[in-house]
């Protein structure tokens, strides 16, 4: 059956040309196979069970908290520790060295002696160091304009103003949520076999979902605390309407450069999802109403999306009109008659901005859970499996390759400024990766190895006067500085979506673009640029908290349902 599909879908794949160029990219939205969803979906099937043992939170919301989620076969813990930071060092940079809360997830339940040892290291965050029994290390810092206004309205017995929520939407902002055996915590590799963790930053995502938790109790204790006699809870009504903010910036960028094999399993699954869905011969009136309703909740989720970014501000213009336009064309009969959604994905194609086709992709997924979910299970990758140079391939081979996958590149006049402008370096300060001006800064012997396009290149360039034995071994014995995009490209011929068809060091790149690409894949909403090189989000708005999760409408969360609140 399996196979079946996938023949019959093969023909509709989008082509690694049209899918894998920046401006695309940098277009997706969130969907069905964004982490965050997987999560959920899991730990509702599964039967989660949720408790929070300690929260010892004082009327400054300083002290520690414990939330434990308990699956079949193990237990996580979030340890929580509420500081008293002072308004001048609250900062979303990396650099910052102290911070509102900080957080740790423990594999297990911990014990007293676990959270005093934790308490000595996570507030530290990288100037601490953590155990193998710790799985990820975050921290986060409240929203200067939102925390303080819900508290004290909480205290004196009324809800928060609901203008204010729209505009900024989470009450806690992170700066940075690690995992993968940074600062001593366990490597990947450890717990990759485990179910729960099997789909991508598995670990990470039930991070955040447990500090939004801890977030909304953390409000209500301080009200309760400031006023006992008047103090409210916050309403069911508005508590979904909070998310978890987060400000990332270059450091995330080049990941998806980095790690070719997974970046392709995600953007692979994707792409087998719209095919399936275009592939199908008719709609069914309940997929069809269903896919409306889905339009609906899109254009209330951009009419709420605010930015102070013109670059954001030119693409919400665009989606709100193409979502207008997408409404207006599903109410002629457009899902009626044969191969109704690939008919209407190529009206996409030719009538809505990039911006708009790529939400289409994402709500033409939606009515369809039981035909696409199962694709999150093909989103992980053994990249040590592909890492392996094959040195018997013929050097002829290799060439054919470099001028299918990278022929953008071969076109590029690379001696022009523009097409060479930037470099990509690790600061020494941080170990984080930056941006460079490579006409402007001495950042030129720090370059790394991420401008595949420019490096094949070269390569190229070298293959053609090449006069030695034609195999891929005997070249790079020769040319060992080609050996990085040697090995790229042989991942690519297996594993189409594998390269950015575009130039990551030219003038006009955008790294925002890389930004909220994997952004979206995690399952971000509102995303608002604060320049070309960090952007703000929220995660996990609107979603089910863990005591609603077992009675929630199984996924039906990742948009609003309505502009007004009841």
């Amino acid at each position: 059956m399996e196979q079946m599909r996938s023949a019959n879908t093969a023909s509709l794949l989008r082509s690694p040309e049209t899918v894998m160029r920046l401006a695309r990219l940098g277009s997706f939205h969130q969907c069905r196979l964004s982490f965050m969803r997987i999560l959920l979906r899991r730990l509702k099937r599964e039967r989660w069970l949720f408790e929070r043992p300690v929260f010892e939170i004082d009327e400054r919301g300083v002290g520690p908290a414990v939330y434990t989620a308990e699956g079949p076969e193990r237990t996580y813990s979030l340890i929580c520790f509420g500081h008293d930071l002072p308004p001048d060092q609250r900062s979303d940079r990396v650099i910052a060295h102290a911070w509102d809360s900080t957080f740790t997830l423990f594999d297990g339940v911990p014990t007293a002696a676990d959270i005093e040892r934790l308490s000595q290291n996570v507030p530290k965050q990288e100037a601490g160091r953590v155990s193998q029994s710790e799985i990820t290390l975050s921290r986060a810092n409240r929203s200067v304009r939102l925390f303080e206004h819900v508290v004290d309205r909480l205290a004196n017995g009324r809800q928060p103003d609901t203008e204010q929520i729209e505009a900024v939407g989470y009450m806690m902002r992170t700066t940075a949520v690690y995992g993968s055996g940074k600062f001593g915590a366990v490597d990947r590799e450890e717990i990759a076999d485990r179910p729960e963790f099997t789909a991508p930053f598995q670990p990470e995502m039930l991070t955040v979902y447990l500090i939004r938790a801890y977030t909304l109790d953390l409000v209500e204790q301080m009200a309760r605390i400031r006023a006992p006699e008047t103090a409210v809870r916050i309403a069911p009504s508005l508590r979904r309407r909070f998310g978890v903010g987060n400000s990332t910036g270059l450091g995330l960028a080049p990941f998806i450069v980095k790690h070719p094999a997974l970046f392709n399993n995600w953007i692979a699954a994707r792409e087998e999802g719209l095919a399936r869905v275009r592939v199908l011969p008719l709609a069914t009136a309940g997929k069809a109403g269903s896919f409306r309703a889905w339009v609906a909740r899109a254009r209330i989720n951009a009419d709420t999306w605010q930015s102070v970014h013109e670059i954001q501000n030119e693409k919400l213009a665009m989606l709100k009109a193409d979502l207008l336009r997408l409404e207006t064309h599903i109410e002629v009969g457009t899902l009626e008659g044969a191969r109704p959604w690939d008919r209407l994905y190529l009206w996409g194609e030719q009538n809505l901005t990039l911006e708009g086709q790529e939400q289409l992709v994402s709500l033409m997924l939606e009515p369809y859970g039981d035909l696409i979910d199962d694709l999150a299970d093909r989103m992980s990758a053994d990249e040590g499996a592909v890492f392996r140079i094959d040195g018997a391939m013929s050097l002829a081979r290799l060439q054919e390759i470099v001028e299918h996958v990278y022929a953008f590149a071969l076109k590029l006049d690379w001696a022009a400024p523009d097409n060479n402008a930037r470099a990509w370096y690790v600061s020494e300060e941080k170990l984080e990766p930056r941006l460079g001006e490579r006409f402007e800064e001495s950042v030129e012997p720090y370059e790394q190895p991420l401008s595949p396009g420019r490096d094949a290149a070269r390569m190229h360039k070298d293959i053609v006067v090449w006069k030695g034995e034609e195999t891929v071994a005997a070249f790079l014995l020769h040319h060992p500085e080609h050996r990085h995009v040697a090995r790229r490209a042989q991942i690519a011929a297996r594993l189409p979506y594998a390269e950015i068809c575009d130039n990551t060091i030219s003038a006009d790149m955008l790294p925002i673009d890389l930004l909220r690409c994997k952004l979206a894949f995690f399952g971000a909403t509102h995303f608002d640029p604060r320049s070309d090189r960090w952007v703000r989000i929220n995660m996990f708005q609107n979603a089910p908290f863990p005591d609603e999760l077992a009675d929630a409408e199984f996924d039906d969360w990742s948009y609003p349902l309505s502009p007004e609140i009841v």
